[in-house]
């Protein structure tokens, strides 16, 4: 296997200082969505989703802003916490405490965060679900603070279960299995043919066609069903499952929505899909000729398509808009993630990473131990925002750093919460994504 060569005192230090900086900023910040999550915003992109062209004019001032002074978002919203961002911090603290933990710090501060999580959880619920701090205005209208997202809900689940497998406490198995049961019960879903369905991004959602919603709902039901014997759950995820693969394009990639409007082909979304779909073929006991192929066709359209001339993350392949930047902290934080998950299987995805995390470690670590956010057209958005994508940085290269050394064992481990037995890793050198 071919695996990226890394030094452990290096990445082991930009993880120390990383800390060190969250201890000293605070886990709240602001975020991408600050500029429309406050009234003005707000109404503004409203506006701009009934009235495009005029719209443009309402929504210019905080592009421009995004553009020229990222800083200015303090002037439309204010600092939160946001779930997702405690859930990614808790599973970066447990892996580092799984396999390096001296006096127990990483494990007390992975407890702290799912004691947040617990407390943050949407109210009104009976089951665990957790979605964004603020009101997010879409295409389709406002979907209010605290309502349920999948795509937040199902990295809850995966942090409470990479503490579990830490301390064995059944209190977590509790919560796993309440989030299990809201993702299978609360979340609707949409026939597409006998054997498949889309899974809606939020309990109210009517139009569950984002492809990357129904991706997360099967890997979290797969992996409830091996953990709790829930043939219901597994039922459930077959048929997102297969949702899912029939959304594959013939060139091997997702389009965001299978809708026929939102079509444009993006890196971090298309990173949750490979990487649901890697972790479901890593759990086994599943027919896996087609996910075989799927995760193949995905992985050589990602490599060929969503990367620069230099190697580096390219936002987009097919763009919706106009957009204000080069490179995003999200790309790189969600090529790390995938390209572990994956290591020593493809040779261009192994290639792809150690030329993201190269440009990482040169250009995008600050002198507080914290990463900028975006390059832009001109200059640096250096605005820290946990959610966007301080904490998945940070969780991707914990997870680098205790999975290198195993070939990649360890990666599957982690982010699936099932032992991968030594005859499933990839034994082979990796292959070119012809």
């Amino acid at each position: 296997m071919n695996h990226v060569s890394i030094t452990e005192r290096p990445l082991a230090q930009v993880l120390a200082r990383f800390t060190a900086w969250l201890d000293r900023y605070g886990e709240t910040s602001f975020d991408h969505q600050s500029y429309f999550a406050g009234p003005v915003g707000g109404r503004a992109k409203a506006f701009y989703y009934r009235h495009p062209k005029l719209g443009t004019l309402a929504v210019a001032p905080m592009i421009a802003s995004e553009a020229l002074l990222p800083s200015a978002r303090r002037l439309f919203w204010h600092k939160q916490r946001f779930p997702i961002a405690d859930a990614h911090y808790a599973m970066g603290f447990a892996a580092l405490a799984r396999f390096d933990d001296a006096g127990g710090t990483n494990y007390r501060r992975a407890l702290h965060f799912l004691d947040v999580l617990e407390h943050t959880r949407c109210p009104g619920y009976q089951r665990h679900g957790w979605g964004y701090p603020f009101d997010w205005v879409t295409r389709t209208g406002v979907m209010k603070a605290q309502t349920p997202l999948i795509t937040s809900t199902a990295y809850i689940y995966e942090a409470f279960e990479a503490v579990y497998r830490l301390d064995g406490q059944q209190r977590w198995l509790a919560v796993m299995e309440s989030i299990a049961e809201h993702a299978l019960l609360d979340f609707p879903d949409k026939a597409q043919g006998p054997d498949a369905a889309c899974c809606g991004y939020n309990p109210h959602d009517g139009e569950a066609d984002v492809v990357n919603a129904s991706a997360y709902r099967a890997f979290l039901l797969f992996s409830a069903a091996r953990r709790f014997g829930r043939d219901d759950c597994r039922r459930a995820a077959e048929r997102n499952l297969a949702y899912v693969l029939d959304a594959q394009s013939s060139d091997g990639s997702w389009r965001y929505a299978t809708d026929g409007v939102r079509n444009f082909v993006d890196h971090f979304h298309t990173c949750f899909v490979l990487k649901s779909l890697a972790k479901i073929e890593a759990l086994g006991g599943i027919e896996s000729t087609r996910l075989r192929a799927a995760i193949e066709a995905g992985a050589r359209y990602y490599v060929h398509h969503l990367f620069d001339e230099n190697g580096l993350p390219r936002p987009f392949a097919r763009a919706p808009r106009l957009t204000v930047y080069r490179h995003e902290l999200y790309d790189y934080a969600e090529c790390i993630n995938l390209c572990t998950l994956l290591q020593g299987r493809f040779a261009e995805v192994d290639a792809r990473l150690r030329s993201t995390l190269d440009d990482l470690m040169h250009r995008w670590i600050k002198r507080d131990g914290s990463f900028r956010s975006r390059r832009l057209l001109l200059g640096w958005d250096d605005v820290p925002m946990h959610r966007w994508a301080q904490s998945q940085i940070f969780r991707s290269l914990a997870l680098l750093q205790c999975s290198g050394a195993a070939g990649g064992r360890e990666a599957q481990e982690e982010q699936t919460g099932i032992a991968v037995p030594a005859s499933s890793a990839r034994a082979t050198a990796a292959q070119p994504v012809h």
